[in-house]
């Protein structure tokens, strides 16, 4: 009964960001566990290797070159993925940036880039999608946050302030789309061993090694992996969740604890 409730089999699953990291380990998972999968990215290359990738284990994955922060691109991979799959049934919005900054040191095209990769990509993608996946009786958004959007951190004032309006995004979401059977929740990963927290690194001139160590500094003294995330990201877009939206689950081996 219960592996019938994680199963995902038959249902399409559009993931942004999906070229690498966190993306790409759900869109992994999200097929093995039955789910047709598109491939959201701005890197068209790194998608299609995704894709393929996805392909050769035997699933079924397609690949769409997407700017999350265009409207008018985002809108064409909705009607590419309907022409494509015919439905839609998971949504998770994971495409984000992070400028290690404070507000005096962060420029004006820095502060947009992160809100309007994060957030806005968020709304937009949400905004095509849902009256797609409505058609179809429901479905399920999974949006990604952060540990820093639901408390402060050094360095990070944009990427804080987007990860914020991310979690109260999937609220309103959750409020609005319930009577439309679309569930909405959030997943709030600590540090994660992705290319772009070793990109933290660079970015605040540390030695990388050190940095990770640092950033293993948890009740479960290790950092997360992409797996870590799309686990939780799979019981989120199952049945085993059906009762669940509006809901944000952090995933920090104990990070805010």
């Amino acid at each position: 009964m219960f592996e019938q409730l994680l199963n995902v089999q038959g249902k399409v699953a559009v993931v942004t960001g999906g070229a690498s990291g966190i993306g790409l380990a759900a869109a992994q998972t999200l097929s093995r566990f039955g789910a047709k999968v598109a491939i959201l990215d701005v890197n068209e290359e790194q998608a299609k290797l995704a894709a393929e990738g996805i392909r050769e284990g035997g699933g079924e994955a397609e690949s769409f070159r997407c700017d999350v922060t265009s409207a008018e691109q985002c809108e064409a991979a909705v009607k590419s993925i309907r022409e494509r799959f015919g439905r839609a049934d998971i949504l998770f919005n994971n495409a984000g940036v992070i400028r290690r900054k404070t507000v005096v040191e962060t420029e004006e095209a820095e502060w947009d880039l992160v809100l309007d990769v994060t957030l806005k990509g968020a709304f937009l993608l949400s905004k095509f999608i849902i009256p797609f996946m409505a058609e179809n009786g429901g479905g399920s958004i999974i949006n990604t946050g952060s540990g820093w959007g639901l408390k402060g951190g050094d360095k990070a004032a944009a990427y804080c302030a987007a990860k914020a309006g991310m979690v109260n995004l999937t609220k309103a979401m959750a409020i609005d789309h319930g009577k439309d059977n679309i569930r909405v929740n959030c997943v709030c990963p600590g540090d994660t061993d992705t290319p772009l927290l070793r990109d933290e690194a660079r970015q605040l001139q540390l030695e990388e090694k050190s940095f990770l160590v640092s950033s293993a500094d948890r009740p479960l003294a290790r950092l997360g992996t992409p797996q870590d995330i799309a686990n939780a990201v799979l019981f989120l877009a199952s049945d085993m969740s059906q009762w669940v939206t509006g809901s944000v689950l952090v995933v920090d081996g104990g990070g805010l604890a």
